[in-house]
């Protein structure tokens, strides 16, 4: 593991004292929030620097008892016991400081724009698309995030053919950045006299949700059609020219939304197409950054197959980083945090990794 960078830890000690001192000197109620955000921040890297710090005090208040010749056999042999425990809680709060001062994404503390499409397996794939969607609103709802349905195009037989919404609540992207990729089913359809298994799967994708000062969309680059809202819905199938198709002519992005309102479609499609441009603009420098180096848990690239549900053994399989969970039914209710958290951990190992690669 890397050395602890001690001149950074000192620095924001002191960072943490200054913003704690103005704090109380009772500021502006604005410059008050902005200092209450960053204390928020620093407050847990500090309290486990100030534990480590602690536990080193305690440390060497040890090897000093042992090292004196006139200590009494009791206090020696309860300080032998102590050291080792002592040692590897020390050795548990620097690998703590070091993931709490890794880099940040900066889209992390984001909400998200949640895709997902139906791949291979035309009817069931679609379902499964559906499936995936109601696993992640339960997870969303859990963590009292709010999803919002942008657009959807439901499936023959159910489920979805493509369904968009915007998950919204801090640190949503940092949950579900892990998300995007494709996901296979293995399951045996309630269409399927024979009870042989079939195979599909639906392709997820997580973008951060831009906002203005992310990432600027010029008028002169966009062209906006309107055309009639097409799907289900009888007598009450909207029939004027509301639906919204956006076209971003340097990137050859198209969103389209047709929702009821082609005020709301309007902004909805360029809520996406936002997202979509800021997401390209962190591929890209994720790609020129780590040109010569893949992270270990996958590469981000939406084509690659990252998870595996196999319905007749209860399994769930997460090929990323080898993690088989025999918790198919808990899951797909929503309960995915433990491969979530594998994955930010295998993520983190992997940078903290880099950290002490001096190449």
């Amino acid at each position: 593991m890397a050395k602890l960078p001690v001149d950074k830890m000192r620095e924001l000690e002191r960072r943490f004292g200054e913003i704690e001192a103005r704090m109380a000197a009772g500021p502006a109620s604005d410059v008050y929030v902005k200092l209450a955000s960053e204390y928020s921040e620093l407050e847990p890297v500090v309290r486990k620097i100030r534990d480590f710090q602690q536990a080193e005090k305690e440390r060497d208040d040890l090897k000093a008892m042992l090292g004196d010749k006139t200590t009494d056999r009791d206090m020696r042999d309860l300080a032998e016991m102590e050291l080792p425990e002592l040692e590897t809680r020390i050795e548990g709060l620097e690998k703590d400081i070091q993931i709490l001062l890794l880099p940040k994404d900066a889209a992390d503390e984001k909400s998200a724009i949640l895709e997902i499409r139906a791949g291979t397996g035309g009817s069931e794939a679609a379902l499964f698309a559906g499936d995936l969607f109601r696993m992640y609103e339960r997870y969303a709802a859990d963590k009292g995030w709010k999803v919002e349905v942008l657009s959807a195009s439901e499936g023959d037989a159910g489920g979805f053919k493509e369904i968009i919404a915007t998950v919204t609540g801090r640190g949503v992207f940092s949950k579900l950045k892990f998300e995007s990729g494709v996901h296979r089913v293995q399951r045996v359809p309630d269409t399927e006299t024979q009870g042989r298994i079939h195979t599909s799967a639906a392709t997820v994708a997580v973008l951060p949700e831009a906002e203005d000062i992310d990432i600027e969309i010029r008028n002169e680059d966009i062209r906006i059609d309107t055309m009639r809202s097409s799907g289900a819905g009888g007598q009450h199938v909207n029939t004027t020219d509301s639906a919204v198709r956006i076209t971003h002519m340097p990137s050859g992005i198209v969103v389209t939304s047709s929702e009821k309102s082609q005020h709301q479609n309007r902004a909805k499609a360029m809520q996406v197409l936002r997202s979509r441009l800021y997401d390209m603009e962190r591929q890209k420098a994720d790609s020129e950054r780590s040109a010569s180096r893949k992270s270990q848990v996958g590469s981000g690239d939406r084509s690659e197959r990252i998870r595996t549900y196999n319905f007749p053994q209860g399994r769930v399989t997460d090929h990323r980083i080898n993690l088989t969970l025999y918790k198919i039914d808990r899951m797909m209710m929503g309960e995915i945090d433990e491969v979530v958290d594998a994955l930010l951990a295998d993520y983190q190992a992997g940078q903290l990794a880099q950290l002490g690669d001096p190449s």
